[in-house]
């Protein structure tokens, strides 16, 4: 048991209604046009599917479908991650809301949600097999799915190689393609790293350089300056050093009578060690600065190589060491672009990497597709098509692809002797409703999801047939909870549980209601569907046989 109940308000011509779902096999019958296949687009709508303003009832505000459903195990571990999991032993809950301006709103566990999160859960709740399902048959995407669902086949690692391949090979061309290009910039960033490492420049050196060119340049001046200044401290006659000398004589001479005295000339026995320490220091400068008018000289064409560099490139002198270091960086950078050989070599181990996955995953489908073909071919003799004989064609592509290494294809002989032909070209559409209907059974048993919908796939059968599908469906519900919407009476007998779908008058309007069928009922809606009134007396007894068998 999955699907516990739905609730359906003012979706396209039902007004209101509210239904309880059984396990095992339910029909789902009614006259055409009752609105048998706007339940299924109702739960299509609550599981994600897009909205639009149609399917809100003429004359409402809004249309709400809300259904309520076990928690499937393997969705337990999404709903936590995405906030929705719901309580011990609580149901799930989803709920959907469209406007009369065609905005939807959606919820999971009272929680606000997206259609994506809607259509991600669905696929552990809901499998839906639709009354054109032949059609995916024929389409070489719809088939794969088929294949991979049926094995159980992980595509996303293969994919993921083929996108890393891709990218490599990618880089290779695009390389390739600019070599000239590359080559250009590099041979232009190798002659400014040439020029401009010539001159060497460190990373301090500009302001070591002025400040050089500063002291050489004012040599003259300097020297001036030292020669006054010691001639003010000890060479003139009244030199600060012999004044503060016969100071400190004066008042030491005095300093037996105020002890003050004493203290005032230690003070300026202090200031004139001061000034001797000064004096030494300046006969050391004027020793030791000299003119150098060629280091001066040399200093000038030094610094006037910077400016003219920097000039040229557009910068601040003071940046010519920076760009240096930018330029060697990008030519690095430039040369590993331009290493073809690591390009390829990496281009080859992505696609070694992407044909090992494919082989696998292409091993995984041949496997898949012999016992696809073994369960298909057993039930086709039960759907009318003795001898017939299904077949999963694997074929190699010329080229690889993002989805593998081979096209799949569906073939069927539909009698025996007949050579296996591809689907698409089988002429009945009987045929291709029967064994959609095969695969749609043979597949359905490894399918995750816990209930399955058949909308009217057993369209274009009759007879016998029919009988052998409303068995299939009956065996397939002791297994899971399978609902089907039939017009086929054989079917309907077959079924555990039976709802009905009659259109009413009800205020003026007419709309659509579902009832489960009781015993009686479901005598006279079976006789009804065998052609007769529902009344009349051999419709009835032709209901209870099939009821009965």
């Amino acid at each position: 048991m999955a699907w516990q109940r739905l609730t359906i308000r003012d979706f396209v011509i039902v007004e209101r209604l509210e239904l309880e779902l059984e396990g095992g096999f339910t029909a789902l019958t009614g006259e055409t046009g009752a609105g048998k296949s706007i339940l299924i687009d109702a739960l299509q709508l609550l599981l994600g599917e897009r909205a639009d303003a149609g399917v809100v009832r003429e004359g409402a505000a809004r249309a709400e479908v809300a259904g309520e459903f076990d928690v499937p195990v393997a969705a337990r571990a999404w709903l936590a991650e995405q906030g929705f999991e719901p309580g011990d032993g609580e149901p799930l809950l989803l709920r959907r809301v469209v406007d009369a301006q065609g905005r939807s709103r959606a919820w999971i566990n009272g929680g606000a949600a997206t259609a994506t999160q809607l259509r991600t859960l669905a696929q552990w709740l809901v499998e839906i097999h639709g009354q054109h399902a032949w059609q995916g048959l024929t389409r070489p995407e719809a088939v794969r799915a088929l294949l991979d669902g049926y094995g159980r086949i992980d595509t996303g690692p293969l994919r993921a190689a083929w996108d890393v391949w891709r990218a490599a090979q990618a880089g290779l061309e695009q390389a390739r393609q600019r070599q000239q290009t590359l080559q250009q910039e590099r041979e232009r960033l190798q002659w400014q790293i040439d020029e401009v490492a010539r001159l060497e420049p460190g990373d301090d050196e500009w302001d070591e350089l002025n400040r050089q060119h500063a002291r050489l340049a004012h040599a003259q001046a300097l020297l001036d300056a030292a020669h006054e200044a010691l001639e003010a401290l000890d060479s003139r006659e009244l030199s600060a050093h012999r004044l503060l000398a016969q100071a400190i004589a004066a008042l030491r001479a005095q300093a037996h009578i105020e002890p003050r005295y004493g203290e005032l000339a230690e003070v300026l026995q202090g200031a004139l060690a001061q000034v001797d320490d000064a004096c030494r220091d300046l006969q050391h400068l004027l020793h030791h600065t000299e003119l150098d008018p060629d280091t001066l000289a040399a200093l000038d064409e030094r610094l006037g190589r910077w400016v003219a560099l920097a000039r040229r490139h557009r910068c601040l002198p003071q940046e010519l060491p920076a760009r240096l270091k930018a330029w060697r960086q990008r030519l690095q950078a430039l040369e590993q672009a331009a290493d073809l050989e690591a390009l390829a070599a990496a281009a080859e181990q992505a696609r070694r990497r992407y044909l090992e996955v494919a082989r696998a995953v292409s091993a995984a489908r041949a496997s898949a597709a012999e016992r696809l073909g073994a369960a298909v071919s057993a039930l086709l003799p039960t759907l009318g098509m003795e001898g017939g004989r299904f077949e999963v064609l694997l074929e190699p592509l010329a080229e690889p692809a993002a989805h593998g290494l081979e096209r799949v294809e569906l073939l069927v002989a539909g009698h025996a002797g007949a050579t296996p032909r591809p689907v698409a070209r089988v002429a009945s559409g009987g045929e291709l409703s029967r064994l959609a209907l095969a695969i749609a059974v043979a597949t359905s048993a490894v399918g995750e999801a816990p209930t399955l919908i058949f909308d009217e796939i057993d369209s274009g059968i009759g007879g016998a047939v029919a009988h052998t599908v409303g068995r299939l469906l009956r065996e397939l519900g002791a297994q899971r909870q399978v609902l089907a919407v039939t017009h086929l009476p054989q079917v309907a007998a077959r079924a555990h549980h039976h709802l009905c779908v009659t259109k009413v008058a009800r205020g003026g309007a007419t709309v659509s209601d579902v009832a489960a069928l009781q015993a009686h009922e479901r005598v006279h809606e079976i006789a009804r569907m065998l052609g007769g009134s529902g009344d009349s007396t051999a419709a009835v007894a032709h209901a209870r046989e099939l009821l009965q068998a």
